[in-house]
């Protein structure tokens, strides 16, 4: 299968190009939100790829959010463009999962472990999920704002790795020793493969016509919530 992956949900916009979970192509920019300019040329980059190996495009994968309004909007409707144009279906995959892999990836022997990608929002609001060392979400997606106490439960009981561009901000508030933090991790295109193609073999498709994305505008927590324990 060959799939065209898309990620613009942070300031990082990336594509990568797979066939049979090998990366053929990938690029990315990390210099600001240049999406509108830059996807474009990346895509078309990547598509020359396949077309010189005489390839046919089965499916775009796009990155759902949570994300940026902006970058989550242009490659998304990008996204759909390319599905439309080609006649194929449209794959969503969560940005969270997509940064998780990366964080698996670094901490092999962390067997017990959580881990718990973050999102950035405005002041101390982080929009965060909790997976265990196989991948398997433990707590679905949500709007958190960081104190002193968050995830105190889940902390008390094992180890917590914390990334993603919300992590940063929560460095001095989250002080428990089972806090534990990786640095500079952005969700990047080549990491949604192994997604992109598991979705893709179960035929789990989104409806290119209504899909949307999971804005970060879309979610106003005011008050502090107890994240259950996973």
């Amino acid at each position: 299968m060959i799939i065209l992956h898309i990620e613009t949900s942070t300031n990082v916009c990336s594509v990568a190009l797979s066939k049979d979970s090998n990366c053929l192509f990938f690029k990315s920019n990390a210099e600001g939100m240049n999406h509108a300019a830059l996807l474009s040329l990346f895509i078309a980059e990547a598509l020359e790829v396949m077309k010189s190996a005489g390839n046919k495009l089965d499916a775009v994968a796009v990155s759902s959010g949570p994300g940026s309004y902006t970058g989550l909007r242009i490659g998304v409707s990008t996204a759909k463009g390319l599905c439309y144009g080609y006649g194929i279906p449209l794959i969503a995959v969560s940005t969270l999962e997509v940064l998780t892999v990366q964080a698996l990836q670094l901490t092999q022997d962390a067997e017990n472990a959580l881990f718990c990608p973050m999102i950035d929002a405005r002041r101390m609001e982080v929009y965060s999920a909790f997976y265990n060392a196989k991948g398997v979400i433990q707590r679905e997606i949500s709007a958190d704002i960081i104190t002193s106490g968050s995830y105190a439960e889940i902390l008390a009981n094992q180890p917590v790795y914390f990334f993603g561009n919300g992590a940063d901000k929560c460095k001095t508030t989250l002080t428990h020793p089972n806090a534990r933090f990786l640095d500079d991790l952005v969700p990047l295109a080549q990491n949604m493969i192994s997604f992109a193609e598991r979705a893709f073999t179960e035929r789990q498709f989104a409806d290119t016509a209504y899909f949307e994305p999971f804005y970060l505008k879309e979610f106003q927590t005011t008050t502090p919530k107890k994240t259950p324990n996973p």
